[in-house]
């Protein structure tokens, strides 16, 4: 009677346990005892067994029977809960990012009226290369500096609201500054025959040095644009019987060389700008020796 009981038993165990690992995955090998072992804690206390001194895929397989059974009959995966930090910090990620964008938004809108504005302006200054009287070009084109300023102080107003990100915008009006200061520069040699200093720039477009300045690169970048429209100028000149306009330029030109030279630029945006007024200055040097040779320009005094 006693062996029949013994076998009966082992039979028993015997099927629970391997319907029960019929349930775990495929990759996981559990040894008999230890299957044995989660077979009678699980369905004894309804809990997961403890680990003990287990091997690695042992732990991994106590860790798939602590997650449950779905419905379906498969491992169920222990949930995760969402870091209640990590949720704060990313939601303040996104709302800065949506302010940012809001205020970039804004400025690139003014930005694109500044470039209207400049278009109309250089499309006034060009007349200046079909001999027409400077002081009738300079009047069309100083008529938009007042709209210059009117929308550099709504370009102001905007970076009030982000105080110490005026570099982090920067790039969003950059170009229409630089061209800006080149076509006021450019204005002003026409009228004086000297270069528009950083202070006067800032002052044509009403702009402060201690909230909304100019920043010097945009102002030397501007700079080597004016450079590009005096050779045309020159020739123009020279066509239309002015003489002496070679001499002027070139001297103007040698001594802004020489300023740039006193620079120490690197390898940038602004020294490619700066190495094209080299060839601005030989193209002028070109047309006054050709003048001189000829004859034609006028003696020039011994003062």
């Amino acid at each position: 009677m006693r062996p029949a009981l013994r076998f009966a038993l082992f039979f028993s165990v015997s099927t629970t346990s391997f319907s029960f690992t019929r349930l775990l995955p495929r990759n996981i090998h559990l040894s008999s005892p230890l299957r044995f072992s989660l077979h009678l804690h699980s369905f004894s206390s309804g809990s997961p067994p403890p680990m003990g001194n287990t091997t690695p895929s042992d732990a991994a397989a106590t860790v798939v029977v602590a997650g449950g059974l779905d419905g379906d009959g498969g491992v169920q995966e222990p949930s995760i809960p969402f870091s209640y930090s990590m949720e704060t910090q990313f939601e303040h990620f996104r709302a800065q990012m949506e302010e940012s964008g809001n205020i970039r938004e804004r400025i690139r809108s003014v930005a694109s009226e500044i470039e209207a504005t400049l278009r109309v302006m250089h499309a006034g200054l060009l007349l200046v290369h079909q001999s027409l009287p400077a002081p009738e070009v300079l009047k069309k084109a100083n008529a938009q500096i007042e709209v210059l300023r009117i929308l550099y102080d709504r370009l102001a107003q905007i970076l009030i609201e982000c105080p110490g990100q005026y570099y982090r915008y920067h790039s969003d009006w950059r170009s229409e500054t630089q061209t800006a200061v080149s076509l006021l520069a450019f204005s002003y040699w026409l009228e004086t025959g000297s270069l528009l200093t950083h202070a006067e720039a800032e002052n044509e477009l009403g702009l402060d040095a201690s909230e909304f300045g100019l920043d010097i690169e945009d102002y030397l970048t501007g700079l080597c644009f004016m450079s590009n429209e005096l050779p045309r100028y020159v020739v123009n000149q020279v066509t239309a019987g002015d003489y002496d306009c070679p001499r002027n330029v070139l001297k103007f030109l040698t001594e802004l060389h020489s300023a740039f030279r006193m620079l120490n630029l690197r390898n940038d945006f602004l020294r490619k700008k700066f190495d094209g007024m080299k060839y601005d200055l030989r193209r002028v040097e070109e047309v006054y020796y050709d003048v001189k040779i000829r004859g034609l320009a006028p003696a020039e005094s011994t003062t």
